[in-house]
């Protein structure tokens, strides 16, 4: 199914958020069921322009999903939207977070401090907090990592994740004051709705579903239009490509419901969007392979240059570049579980096509 296919069977219900998409402006905040509102804050920099942040509000308080990047303008933004809503930042009691990303988990901290709300989110995510698991880390250890995946030396040091430069923002990232496992009931007055465990492109993502509003909350697990990056970056990320491939076939159950994504725009054909996504990794695993066959046994990053990106390998620069490797090596540790590949020699290490 290519994309158009996609496009032309999913069912667009945002519109002014589609037309603020393709204008490249931030979308109106919007009353999207009586007492849920979505709330855009900015992503300074950032070809996903903006977090849709959602409130859910009632007279016993606000809870906020993903309350966005912390910037100056992002707290304006979160500010003028509540206010929208009828509410203030003083009102709001808990915030739960699908995800970690800054772009997600960003002004926690603030809202946090601005109201006394409590911070919550699956356990799973918590371990992957940077200020819990960076210190730990050996020195060099990225470097290695990457290295060890072919990466020459003078992009290697380009794509060091864990320069003092990228990452003083992230391990300020809070800690949460509650855990929410699947299938919980959230602590959201007067309402149903319950968490969905979708690890894949984080640990510990979830979903959240308003069965009563007809609502399932996507996060950055199903978007209409981009496919979230499923990646592995240092050792001890095993096989998130399996997590997620599990993750959309069961969110692609929830057909009657209108999809809440953190980016783009709300749409209905959550089973259509689950389906493309399954297709897109089958396709990209084929193209793997076919790299391989070609290569004999080439590092990941050898692959990962032959491959078709959106944009063209020669467009990804910086960190773009290191995504697509850790997105890269995701599927060969995935081909590795279904026995379609096997490691080969290192370092640094190659890949090869596993024995019939």
């Amino acid at each position: 199914m290519t994309a158009r296919d996609v496009t032309a069977r999913i069912r667009v219900t945002g519109t002014a958020q589609r037309d603020a998409w393709r204008a490249r402006v931030l979308p109106p905040v919007e009353q999207v069921r009586p007492g849920l509102w979505s709330v855009p804050v900015p992503i300074p920099d950032n070809p996903l322009r903006y977090t849709l942040s959602y409130a859910f509000t009632a007279d016993a308080g606000t809870q906020i999903v993903d309350p966005g990047w912390d910037s100056a303008a992002g707290r304006r933004a979160l500010t003028d939207g509540l206010a929208t809503a009828g509410v203030t930042l003083g009102d709001v009691t808990g915030i739960v977070v699908t995800h970690i990303h800054p772009d997600h988990h960003g002004l926690s901290g603030w809202v946090r401090e601005q109201s006394g709300a409590w911070i919550a989110m699956h356990a799973a995510e918590a371990e992957t907090l940077p200020a819990r698991i960076w210190p730990d880390q050996e020195p060099g250890a990225d470097q290695d990592w990457l290295r060890g995946h072919g990466v020459p030396e003078d992009d290697a040091a380009l794509l060091l994740a864990m320069d003092p430069a990228h990452v003083a923002h992230v391990l300020d990232l809070p800690e949460p004051d509650r855990f929410v496992a699947d299938g919980e009931r959230l602590p959201i007055a007067g309402r149903d709705v319950r968490a969905i465990w979708t690890p894949g492109h984080t640990p510990g993502h979830l979903c959240l579903h308003d069965a009563a509003a007809g609502v399932l909350l996507t996060g950055d697990h199903l978007l209409p239009r981009i496919s979230p990056n499923i990646s592995v970056h240092g050792a001890q990320d095993a096989d998130p490509l399996t997590d997620y491939l599990a993750s959309l076939a069961r969110t692609g159950s929830f057909t009657a419901e209108e999809a809440l994504p953190a980016h783009e725009y709300r749409f209905r054909g959550l089973d259509v969007r689950a389906d493309a996504l399954i297709a897109h990794h089958r396709d990209r695993g084929a193209e793997i392979l076919q790299v391989i066959d070609g290569l004999g046994q080439p590092t990941a990053w050898t692959i990962a240059t032959q491959l078709t990106w959106s944009r063209g390998w020669a467009a990804l620069q910086g960190m773009m570049r290191r995504m697509a490797l850790a997105e890269t090596v995701a599927h060969l540790h995935y081909l590795t579980v279904t026995r379609e590949v096997r490691r080969g020699a290192g370092p640094p290490l190659r890949w090869a096509r596993a024995a019939a």
